[in-house]
């Protein structure tokens, strides 16, 4: 195949929801893809964002023609983000509301994105199994046949998913590759996307190879690979992965699967960005991992294609932020068997948020809020003076005697406690109990050098993670 020279532009449309579909493929040209041609359609620069933009257009239309769902009627689905964000976008411009039950391990930002954009966001246990009354897609059944005018979208057992793959997303590929695709790499989360692709591929005469992504702790990759469900556990990857197979999925037409655990996931996808320049999400380092793994096995030249299913901004304070991984598990950092294991975030890394005793109140306030911190380290001339947290402020705004605008003008000096409980960072756990018994943050030091704070949930994470 023969590569374009440019993308061909397209005159202006009268709506966004015109623009879904027909999304670029990039090729992978410096991560080592072994003797493979590596090729990602970037599904991200869809309207939404996301290729769930498409089930949601098909999914629609669908319930629009069965007359499901009628005027004035709300838009009911369990979704991992960004279905939901699709259902909004669509829905909205159709003159729906919009009702979505999420689990709470999605990340903030397209949490807020859905609730910026109008959405009624429930979130509901990330750690229940399919069946408990909690787990999402059963809250979700159960609002809708409560809400007059409710439709459960159902992607998991709605032909529209999959069929929007077969009529969009497969002939787009197959006219891209100009034919030529020896393997197609995609996970499931409702099972849409492999189903309507692989079945398109097949019905024009494809030999690809479908392989399965799927993250370590989801149950589908030993039903693919050994025919019995494999482990199931937690992991931290969103948008795929289950532990039951999605009325969608015909897992039939599958190949092979990967089982990719959270860090070699992360590592893909962050590699993908410095290297190609690509933001992607987290289901997206699954599967880009998946093709990479596929890739490299093989001995002869092939031609492969995947997903960059939806864009990293979504992922920022997980997969892109150094702390977070730390806080998982997954940073990869050495182990040092003392006290600086449980800091994330370092003074000399500059990963602190700190005041100096000159600031004023109002600047020490805004970056706690801003860093969502509880306390601040006061430094002077690198030296750790003081700690300023919440109670100090509370302690100086609750008084008469002088102005709002006064009390945030004050110094952090007038306000910081300097009697600080300190341990050395070369200390056991042990040091860490007295002072959480005393309601205090554990300041730690190198000799005199401020290292970081550990507190109570920085404990409770390390203790969890080194069990």
């Amino acid at each position: 195949m023969s590569l374009a020279a440019k993308p061909v532009l397209s005159g202006p449309t009268g709506s966004l929801l015109d623009l879904i579909g027909q999304t670029p493929m990039v090729e992978v040209t410096k991560i080592d893809t072994g003797p493979c041609r590596l090729f990602l359609k970037l599904e991200a620069q869809n309207p939404g964002g996301s290729i769930k933009d498409r089930i949601a257009l098909s999914m629609i239309a669908a319930a629009e023609a069965e007359g499901f769902l009628k005027p004035g009627g709300t838009i009911v689905e369990a979704t991992a983000g960004n279905t939901g964000l699709a259902l909004t976008l669509v829905g909205q411009a159709k003159g729906y509301k919009v009702l979505l039950v999420i689990p709470d391990k999605m990340s903030k930002e397209k949490i807020q994105h859905l609730r910026a954009m109008g959405a009624d966001v429930r979130l509901t246990r990330s750690d229940v199994p399919h069946g408990h009354p909690e787990y999402y897609t059963d809250m979700a059944e159960r609002l809708a046949q409560q809400i007059p005018g409710g439709f459960y979208v159902n992607q998991f057992a709605n032909d529209a998913n999959s069929l929007a793959h077969f009529k969009t997303t497969g002939p787009e590929i197959w006219e891209q590759m100009d034919g030529d695709i020896d393997a197609f790499v995609a996970g499931i989360g409702s099972g849409g996307t492999i189903t309507g692709i692989a079945r398109y591929l097949k019905s024009v005469g494809s030999d690809a190879k479908i392989i399965l992504a799927d993250p370590v702790g989801s149950t589908l990759a030993g039903i693919v690979n050994e025919g019995v469900p494999g482990p199931e556990g937690s992991y931290t990857v969103e948008g795929i992965g289950q532990n039951f197979v999605p009325d969608t999925a015909d897992m039939n037409l599958i190949d092979k699967a990967y089982s990719i655990p959270d860090a070699e996931a992360i590592a893909t996808v962050r590699e993908l960005l410095l290297k190609e320049g690509v933001l992607a999400g987290s289901s997206s380092g699954t599967l880009i991992a998946s093709a990479l793994r596929w890739c490299r096995e093989q001995t002869e030249p092939k031609r492969v294609v995947t997903f960059v299913c939806d864009t990293g901004a979504k992922y920022l304070s997980k997969v892109y932020n150094d702390a977070w991984l730390a806080d998982q598990g997954l940073g990869g950092q050495p182990m040092h068997g003392d006290l600086s294991d449980l800091i994330s975030r370092k003074y000399q890394n500059g990963d602190v948020v700190v005041a100096g005793p000159e600031d004023t109140l109002d600047t020490a306030f805004k970056r706690m809020r801003g860093a969502d911190v509880s306390q601040l380290p006061i430094i002077q001339d690198g030296r750790l003076v003081g700690i300023l947290d919440e109670s100090d402020l509370v302690h100086v705004m609750n008084t008469d005697e002088i102005t709002r605008k006064e009390r945030f003008a004050r110094p952090v000096a007038s306000a910081m406690t300097r009697d600080l409980d300190t341990v050395q960072v070369g200390e056991s756990l042990d040091a860490l109990i007295p002072l959480f018994d005393r309601d205090r943050v554990a300041i730690v030091l190198d000799g005199e050098q401020f290292v970081g704070l550990i507190t109570r949930t920085d404990l409770i994470n390390h203790l969890s993670l080194n069990r």
